[in-house]
């Protein structure tokens, strides 16, 4: 059926690929046979031609008689069926493209994206702020030296036993602690290197923190951090 080609130079390269042989070596007088059969009996079909496939089918009609009558210019001839040769490489690679494209299409159907959402409205954090120009970086950096120090004194074997730890208490804790010392160096209120504990006291100093419940406090840049009670 005509209408199962996507135009003149498709249904050559159907005609090519049917007779099993390479588009550069395709020979004028015998495809235009074959395509002219195929319109004609598209004609016989009562079938519809659209006007590119008859403009085709004169073109090669004219390039087989220029083959058949004698004439002069051969190279005329040649780049005649050259030009034809180029447009149904060229043709063969776009359905190629296509091809590879419809996969791609095919593939994205089966890939659902969504809107990001704006998690704004669950952001319930309150904003830490630190006193005298100590970050939460500095907190942390404070806590990775007290790592590395535990790490290096830890007794090569350990006995470690379960216990849970509540923010909450640990806060009571620590505030029993200022108020008896009035104020503390950081890794003084990690006691215990244990990592439960240890989390849950970092949780807990932010947490005082948060509520303006301490002043955290350093001399200068890399010096010890100290933890002061709230008069």
């Amino acid at each position: 059926m005509i209408d199962a080609f996507e135009g003149p130079l498709d249904l050559l390269l159907h005609l090519i690929k049917k007779s099993n042989i390479s588009i550069t070596d395709i020979n004028i007088v015998d495809i235009t046979k074959q395509y002219l059969d195929y319109i004609n009996c598209m004609e016989e079909m009562n079938l519809d031609i659209a006007s590119e496939y008859l403009t085709m089918a004169a073109e090669l009609i004219e390039m087989k008689s220029n083959i058949l009558l004698p004439r002069p210019e051969e190279n005329d001839i040649e780049e005649e069926r050259q030009d034809l040769i180029n447009r149904l490489l060229d043709y063969e690679q776009y359905k190629k493209m296509i091809g590879y494209f419809k996969d791609l299409e095919a593939d994205r159907k089966d890939i659902f994206t969504k809107a990001p959402d704006d998690l704004k409205k669950y952001d319930c954090v309150s904003e830490v702020h630190l006193n005298d120009d100590v970050t939460i970086d500095d907190l942390v950096g404070a806590l990775n030296k007290f790592f590395s120090k535990k790490e290096y004194e830890k007794p090569l074997n350990t006995k470690v036993t379960s216990r849970e730890y509540s923010v909450t208490l640990r806060c009571e804790e620590i505030k029993n602690v200022l108020r008896d010392k009035g104020k503390v160096q950081f890794t003084d209120l990690f006691d215990k290197y244990d990592k439960s504990f240890v989390v849950v006291t970092f949780l807990a100093i932010l947490d005082l923190v948060r509520k303006s419940s301490v002043i955290v406090s350093q001399d200068r840049n890399f010096n010890q951090i100290y933890i002061e009670d709230v008069a």
